[in-house]
Formats: structure tokens, sequence, C-alpha cells
């Protein structure tokens, strides 16, 4: 009888255990669900009427795992206004890959740099895995100045599309060399270690160095820079969250389209918002939320560039949704917003697609995610 009531006791022991460590386990998960409000930014308004000429410059803005319900927590998180609401042009992607209903970031990029639909894990090559040609690369042969910028490691999924050739997404050693067979004039991101911490002993910085690159880590000296060729790369992986980063991606935005306009002929420039993706995968409302806005606000340096110079398309979408992310509550006056996840992964749903300046107009309707390249390329290099 002792031994059955110690028995008994031991189980309930082991059953309160568990239940706290579920409880433990729980209470973090439901707190990031919940983002309190913080301190909004002023959004500004631009000019909505636009020349009938094809642009001369496109930025492309791709907020990585950013669906609608990212968008509207960070407008709600901001008091009901983002920058990225000055784009009047409005339609939706459609993102399924190759090879899966639900595509990964290499796929879905490479999908928005070529024009071709390719399997999950393919950076800048086909179902074939033969290389194509990205939109980056032919700006650069059409004697176009060339950028990238990503809150990410810039040999990351997204940027990697548009510049490199391989046939996974994890060769990021790879994806670095592929930088050195380009002329890419500025690139900004994290990854420092993959160009110089590397497994065949290459100390890519030093090769960027003799090809005319300044490389720079430090965000202010980004900012103060004032040459032709600029390699940023401002962490030994991916950077950090905002709170670490801070107004890296803004800035970097600002200072790549400084760089870049500097060619009479011209620029495309592609910029990540890379840890949207991230906030959706831990289905954490902070962190959509912190980064929707910091993407937000380099969103507006886009758009500032755009409205004075009159030359300029820019396109803001995303690769795919992550977490399937709801909108449980909130609140315009405080910025508190609820929100709710379906799943720690990618979605299929469609996404945004938002468009502003010159051009404008053909990114409007529902459409397939390679529909967009197509349509920048015959804008911009009239193919």
């Amino acid at each position: 009888m002792k031994k059955k009531a110690l028995t008994i006791l031991s189980a309930a022991a082991l059953m309160l255990s568990f239940s706290i460590n579920i409880a433990a386990q729980g209470k973090p998960k439901d707190d990031v669900r919940l983002y309190p409000g913080g301190e909004a930014y002023a959004v500004k308004s631009y000019p909505t009427i636009f020349s009938d000429k094809a642009p001369k410059n496109v930025i492309l803005l791709i907020g990585d795992g950013m669906g609608v319900a990212q968008l509207y927590a960070g407008l709600t998180a901001n008091g009901g206004k983002l920058f990225i609401e000055n784009c009047k042009h409005v339609g939706f992607s459609k993102t399924y890959s190759s090879d899966r209903y639900v595509t990964d970031s290499a796929a879905g990029a490479t999908a928005l740099s070529t024009g071709t639909k390719t399997y999950n894990g393919a950076i800048g090559v086909g179902p074939d895995k033969n290389p194509i040609q990205t939109i980056l690369e032919e700006a650069s042969k059409s004697g176009k100045a060339t950028g990238l910028v990503s809150t990410s490691s810039i040999t990351h999924a997204t940027p990697a599309s548009f510049i490199a050739h391989q046939l996974s997404r994890s060769q990021e050693e790879d994806i670095a060399v592929d930088f050195l067979k380009t002329d890419i004039d500025v690139f900004i991101g994290g990854g420092y270690d993959f160009f110089t911490k590397r497994a065949d002993g290459r100390n890519l910085v030093n090769e960027l160095i003799r090809k005319g690159y300044t490389v720079e880590r430090e965000v202010s000296r980004i900012e103060s820079f004032e040459g032709k060729k600029l390699a940023g790369l401002t962490a030994p992986k991916g950077n950090g969250g905002v709170a670490e980063r801070g107004n890296m991606l803004p800035v970097s935005t600002q200072t790549a389209i400084r760089v870049l306009q500097q060619n009479k002929e011209g620029f495309f420039l592609m910029v990540e918002g890379s840890f949207i993706d991230s906030g959706g995968h831990g289905n954490n409302t902070i962190k959509v939320v912190e980064e929707m806005l910091d993407f937000d606000q380099a969103v507006g340096k886009a758009l500032e560039f755009a409205a004075s110079n009159g030359e300029t398309l820019v396109v803001v979408t995303a690769d795919h949704e992550t977490g399937g992310m709801a909108i449980l509550d909130g609140s315009y006056e405080t910025g508190m917003v609820k929100g709710g996840f379906s799943t720690g992964g990618h979605t299929g749903v469609m996404v945004p697609i938002f468009a502003y300046g010159p051009g404008a107009s053909e990114f409007m309707g529902i459409m397939e995610n390679i529909d967009i390249p197509v349509k920048i390329r015959k804008l911009l290099l009239g193919k």
C-alpha cells in the first residue's frame, strides 16, 4: 500500500513538473504575441502624378515573409500610417515554386530576379539547375549601376538570388565568390565571415579591395561613404534585430541610392527587409512589428528619392508570407497589436505588390511572382 502511495505521489509530482514546464515554455510565446505599442514615426505623403516616360531607375524592395497581416500590424503600430501607403497602385502575387505549393525564400527570390519558377533552395538557377541571367545582371550589362542591400547576410537566399548561381542556398561561401564575378557597384549586409573565414583559405575582402571596392564594416562609415564602389559587410553573418543594428537598413538604402545615382544611365537596386520572416517563424508579433516598421522606413527613403527624382519606379513586394499571421486585436491610439499564428513556417497565400512612379500601373491586379521582373525588365531595359 505504501509503495502504491509513493507511486501515485511520484506520478503527481511528475505531472506538476510537466505542467510547470509547459507553462514556462508557453509564457514567452504568449508574451511576444502582444506588441504593447511604441513611439510612432512621422509619415510623409508624396505626389502621385508621374511622367509617361519609362523609368531610368528601379528600386525593388522585398519584405521577406511580409503578408497583408504583417503589413497591417506595422500600420496599426505606427498609428494607422505607413510610407508604403504612398503606393496607390496595388496588386497581389502568387508565390508557389516549381516543386512546392509553398515556396522558400530562394525559389521566391529567384522567381523575382529571373522571371522563372524554380525549385525550393535554388539560387539563380532554373529547375534544370542551369544558371539564369538575373534582372540585376541584365541591368549591369546595359550600363546601369546596380546594388543590393539586406539586413541578413548578403549571401543569404534573397540577395544571393539576384547575383549568384548556385544549386543550393546553403552554399554561402560559393555565393560570396560569385560577387567577385560581377560588376555590382554597391552591396551592404552581413556575411563578413563568408568572405574571410573560408574553407578554401581565400580572403575575398582583399580581392574586393583589389577590384576597387571600399570595404566598410561600420554603419557610420557606410553612411558617410563618398566613392563609387562599396562593399558594406556589417556583421559576421546576419545582422542582429532592430534593437542591435539600429537604423542600418534605411541608412544603407539611402547610401546605396546616393552612390548609384552617380551613373547617368540609371540604376537597379534591390533592398530586403529580411527579418519580418524571422518574426513569423517565431510567432513573435513584437519582432514582426519592429522589422515591418524598419522596412517601411527603408521604403520611405526610396519613395523620398523617387518623388524628387521623377524617373524612378519603386516596387514593394514579398517573396512569401510567414507564420500564417492574423491580427486578433489592436489599437491605433496606443499602437498595440495582438497577433495570432497558424504555423511556424511559410504559407502559400498571395502577397501584396505596391508600386510608385513611372510604370506603376503595370503592377495592379493578381499576377504570378515571375511577372514582376518581366515587367521591370520591359520598363527599365526595354526588353
